[in-house]
């Protein structure tokens, strides 16, 4: 299985950045996407961006062109960098990686980091 640890979330003004980091450890697929999910209360969970290993990236339309993932294969980790943020941002962040392998494909999940956009 992998073991998902989210970081960066926190408390920011809206219109500030915050930058969220995922570090991946344990058994992996090398065919693998990872992806940044969020649910704020009363909300259902959404996808908000995803990188395969090849590099291909999808946002959702309310984030595109204020976030941008990134990934880092040699550390088996991804990134969300959140530009502009604003109120309706405010969620828990979730980190996903789904493994691609002949057994078919498995989720990982992290725990959660917390951003609130707030004045």
């Amino acid at each position: 299985q992998v073991q998902l640890v989210e970081s960066g979330g926190g408390l920011v003004q809206p219109g500030g950045s915050l930058r969220l980091s995922c570090a991946a450890s344990g058994t992996m697929s090398t065919n693998n996407t990872m992806g940044w999910f969020r649910q704020a209360p009363g909300s259902q969970r959404e996808l908000v961006a995803s990188i395969t290993s090849a590099g291909k990236k999808n946002y959702a339309d309310s984030v595109k062109g204020r976030f941008t993932i990134s990934r880092d294969n040699d550390k088996n980790a991804v990134y969300l960098q959140m530009n502009s943020l604003k109120p309706e941002d405010t969620a828990v962040y979730i980190c996903n990686v789904a493994s691609y392998s002949w057994s078919g494909t498995s989720d990982s999940w992290g725990q959660g980091t917390q951003v609130t956009v707030s004045s």
